[in-house]
This record gives C-alpha cells, sequence and structure tokens, in this order.
C-alpha cells in the first residue's frame, strides 16, 4: 500500500480549490434550527443546484438532486477495479446561524503579512492570540470581512471534495474504485440526515472534511442530546400576584441558573462535556428553553439529563402552582466504538496522511458531523481537516495550503483504497 503516491504540485491543487471555496462561499446557506423541513432553507437548493451542474460539467453522468436537497454523485471504478469496494466522501452545504451568512464577502490574503487584521467593529484578528495565524505569515489565508461568517464550515470541504474529483478526472492514470460523492443539507441543524437515503448508498467507508486545522484527524465525537424545557405559569395581575403569580419566565431563567458554571462550553474542553442552554424565551404564563447536552460517555449524557428532570422539580417546588416538563432525546452518538469495529478505514487514512508527509494526530471532536450518525447507521465515517479556524464567527478563516492538502488526502485516499 505504500508505494510512491501520484505527484500533485501545491500550485495544481491550489489553483482549482481556491476559486471553488470563493464561489461557494457566496451562497448564503445559513441552515433555521426551528424549522422542521428539508432542507431548512432555500439557500441549500442554490448551492446544491450549482454543484450537481458543476459535477456534471467534470464529466460524472450519475449526479443525483434527491426530493431532500441531497446531492449524490457516482465515479464508476477504472477498468479492472469493479470489484473494489466503494468509498465515499462527504461534506455538508449549511452554515450555522449562529452568525448570519447573508452577503459573505471572503478576503483573500495571497500573502498574509503576519500583522494584525483589523475588520472594523472592534474585531481583529491578532496572531499574538491565533498561532495558527502567526504560522501562516508568508502564505495564503481567507477570512471575512467582520460583518458575517464565512462558511468555511463546510464550503472548505466542498471545495476540497469538488477539487480532488476534478484533479481526478483530469488525471486517468490515477486508477480507483467505485466512488461516491455527497453533499448534505442541515447538518448545522442535526436534522439533515434523517432524510438521507441511506438504501441507496454503496460506500462501504466513507470520510466526512468537516474539521479544522491541518492534520486533524478525528474518529470520536460528543454522545449529543437536546432538551427542551416548557415552563407552565399561573398569570395574573401583576400588582394582585402576591400568593398567586407562578412567572414562567422567571422559573425558566431560574432553571437556567441551576446549569452548572463549571460544566459550560466555555469553562471545559478536551473531553469534558457540558450544558449549553441555547434559546430561552416566554412570558408571564408560559416559557421555553432549549438546551444542548453534550459527552463524550454516553451514561455521563444520560446523567446530565437525568439532572434536568431534579432541576425541574426544585423549580416547581419555588414556584407554587408552576409546573415544568423536560423532553429530551438524542441527536447522535459517539462514533469512535464502531469505527474501531472497522480499522481499516483509519489505517487507510493514516497512510494516506502518512505517504503526503502530514503529521497528523488523533483529536476528539467537540460536536459531531454527519458522519456521527452515518457511522450510527453503519458507514464507518472519521472526519478530515479542511483548514478552517474560529468556525460560526465573524473572526473566521481558512487556511489555503491546507484546504489544498485536504483535497490531496483526498485524491491519495481514492488511491490507496483502489489498491487494497
Amino acid at each position: 500500500m505504500n508505494s510512491p503516491i501520484v505527484s500533485i504540485t501545491d500550485e495544481e491543487i491550489t489553483a482549482l480549490v481556491t476559486p471553488r471555496f470563493l464561489r461557494y462561499v457566496r451562497i448564503d446557506t445559513t441552515s433555521e434550527h426551528h424549522r422542521e423541513d428539508t432542507p431548512s432553507t432555500p439557500g441549500q437548493w442554490e448551492l446544491a443546484k450549482l454543484l450537481a451542474d458543476e459535477l456534471k460539467d467534470l464529466g460524472i453522468s450519475s449526479v443525483e438532486l434527491t426530493d431532500h436537497c441531497y446531492v449524490i454523485a457516482r465515479l464508476p471504478a477504472s477498468a479492472g477495479k469493479e470489484s473494489f469496494p466503494t468509498v465515499g466522501f462527504l461534506a455538508h452545504l449549511d452554515t450555522a446561524s449562529d452568525v448570519t451568512g447573508k452577503g459573505v464577502n471572503p478576503q483573500l490574503a495571497e500573502c498574509y503579512n503576519g500583522g494584525v487584521i483589523d475588520l472594523g467593529g472592534g474585531l481583529k484578528l491578532d496572531p499574538a492570540l491565533d498561532a495558527g495565524l502567526a504560522a501562516h505569515k508568508g502564505k495564503a489565508i481567507i477570512h471575512t470581512d467582520g460583518t458575517t461568517l464565512l462558511g468555511g464550515d463546510d464550503k472548505a470541504g466542498i471545495a476540497g471534495i469538488m477539487a480532488a474529483l476534478e484533479y481526478l478526472l483530469k488525471h486517468p492514470e490515477i486508477v480507483h474504485g467505485p466512488l461516491e460523492i455527497i453533499f448534505s443539507p442541515d447538518e448545522e441543524t442535526g436534522k439533515g440526515l434523517p432524510e438521507f437515503p441511506l438504501e441507496t448508498i454503496k460506500s462501504k467507508a466513507c470520510y466526512t472534511l468537516d474539521g479544522g486545522p491541518l492534520g486533524e484527524l478525528e474518529i470520536e465525537c460528543f454522545n449529543a442530546w437536546i432538551a427542551n424545557v416548557r415552563f407552565q405559569g399561573k398569570a395574573i395581575h401583576v400588582g394582585q400576584a402576591r400568593g398567586v403569580l407562578a412567572n414562567a419566565a422567571l422559573m425558566a431563567g431560574t432553571f437556567a441558573a441551576m446549569l452548572p458554571r463549571s460544566e459550560s462550553p466555555e469553562a471545559t474542553d478536551g473531553y469534558y462535556g457540558y450544558y449549553c442552554p441555547m434559546v430561552i424565551k416566554g412570558d408571564l404564563e408560559s416559557a421555553s428553553l432549549e438546551i444542548l447536552i453534550r459527552d463524550f460517555d454516553r451514561p455521563g449524557a444520560e446523567r446530565r439529563v437525568e439532572n434536568l428532570n431534579h432541576f425541574a422539580k426544585a423549580v416547581e417546588a419555588q414556584f407554587p402552582g408552576g409546573k415544568v416538563r423536560v423532553e429530551a432525546k438524542p441527536q447522535y452518538y459517539n462514533m469512535r466504538e464502531k469505527i474501531e469495529e472497522h480499522p481499516e478505514v483509519l489505517e487507510i487514512l493514516k497512510t494516506a496522511a502518512s505517504n503526503l508527509n502530514i503529521e497528523f494526530r488523533l483529536k476528539p471532536i467537540r460536536g459531531g458531523t454527519d458522519g456521527s450518525r452515518l457511522t450510527e447507521l453503519g458507514i464507518p465515517t472519521p472526519n478530515i481537516f479542511t483548514g478552517g479556524r474560529n468556525a460560526h464567527s465573524r473572526l473566521e478563516w481558512v487556511s489555503v495550503s491546507e484546504m489544498a492538502a485536504a483535497a490531496k488526502l483526498v485524491i491519495e485516499l481514492i488511491r490507496l483504497w483502489g489498491k487494497i
């Protein structure tokens, strides 16, 4: 498996990946957390249709755009490789709603000078505070203009896959087995994969491109739950409230204050889990609180869910006549156990990285990807870096060289899967 790799110059792959990325991020694909439809927003259709057309323009004849906005392309195997296992590559169409994705105006610094980048409004990219940025002095980066997020999560992944495909199709001497390319909607909301057409997928293994700095490979993620807590109060004129009023808005605030600050996203890292209140709203009569629960250990996540029920009882005791109802459901589970049942999927990834002299490291995803759900559904799906930093923020930036390295890694993975 360690035969000489195909020689791909940095200039070749950069020329393929950069214009694609700059084109994709200008399309507003912000997903909507509180909409049940898949996709949740029309902008995802716009990007999906563009990608379907680009795939066809590359000469791929089997391109499908499903009723729920999945782009699925299939590239047949090279002659003599038809019986080899099908391998897939996946990235998501949508961007997070944490910061607006409307009117993204990407800024390409072809040779970053190493200084502070003033984005306006008090926002700055400062290499003194960002070692990754400092290390990119003299290299190409793409950053926001400070008014929106960038969309590197996950349009850097899409650009990397598309660039790899374009290179592969221009170089038929790179033999390979059957390939599947999947672009999915609503990853950021966690609602996209319930509509995933699993029965049509042929991949025995898949790789998501939805990661961070160069060399980061991920095979484990949080166990994720979402809880919606409903508060029913007793409303009355506030001038007559003594002994009668149960203020639902205050009940929700009291509940939120019970969540341990030491177990919040801002207080944890590594393998530590957390509670994260996301949305709180209401009035005297009714209120609601949405909470994310994350833990790498499934019993730990379940313990946190049970704690919410204890907090509910405590709030009811403080507000006579008020009622609290906790509705919690799992979103995805840690993918490590199922990936470890298929060690060859990770070993080929490690070999590909080593062949490209990429110093890789395994790290846990403090979040999840569509790969988490695919793994749960039976297709082992590790995650690969894309070069993105500061995702979901106005300080987001992407390393062009690392985005290109991810595209090279895809090509090398394809080559190796065509040799096993």
